[in-house]
């Protein structure tokens, strides 16, 4: 069985959790949660098929994205006081998003036909940007701006499912260790506080 599609539906899901929680301590009500879920949810794998000239957008093409995206947010709102007790929750649910967005993304990229350099930026892209949407909204610095291993290891991860895929390794196994591998580095680096050399 073909794992793309769930795991598209997965990280929908994980995005949308992630964004209607990101607004819990201010004063938005559910549609401004809502809100705020579905474009962390849609940002940047809309904008990658925006860039690559892919149309319909995939949420636009199928309903299930939508169902995915109501399901987040409603999870969101449903148990938010639990959630927000559980200690970086947030963090958890945009790190799974993004291992996620990276590897599907690469997998758009390359099903277009592009060469594997864009792929490997293309599912970088997918990954961080609906994050840079969410943040932005939310008057916050983005992530990616900050002193963390964050885009990086999402071009990690693209870039070792490129050269996985080079060498014939079977789609659904290195899907699930590039997504790994994703996962692995950002837990990693903020455990010990890793970072990038700062341009100074």
């Amino acid at each position: 069985m073909d794992i793309q599609y769930p795991l598209e539906l997965i990280g929908t899901f994980m995005f949308a959790i992630s964004g209607s929680l990101a607004v819990q301590d201010r004063e938005h009500d559910l549609f401004g949660a809502g809100f705020t879920g579905f474009i962390t949810a849609i940002g940047g794998g809309s904008l990658r098929d925006i860039i690559l000239g892919s149309y319909p957008l995939v949420w636009v093409n199928d309903v299930w994205f939508l169902y995915s995206i109501f399901a987040g947010i409603l999870v969101a709102f449903l148990f938010h006081r639990s959630l927000g007790k559980l200690r970086r929750t947030l963090f958890l649910f945009d790190t799974l998003g993004i291992a996620f967005f990276t590897i599907l993304g690469v997998e758009k990229a390359l099903s277009l036909g592009v060469q594997v350099e864009i792929a490997a930026i293309m599912g970088m892209f997918s990954a961080v940007m609906g994050g840079v949407i969410r943040d932005t909204l939310t008057n916050e610095v983005p992530i990616l701006f900050r002193r963390e291993v964050y885009a990086s290891a999402c071009l990690a991860g693209a870039i070792i499912y490129l050269v996985l895929n080079h060498f014939g390794l079977d789609r659904d196994p290195n899907m699930l260790i590039s997504i790994g591998i994703v996962i692995i580095i950002r837990l990693v680096a903020v455990k010990y506080k890793l970072s990038l050399p700062r341009l100074e």
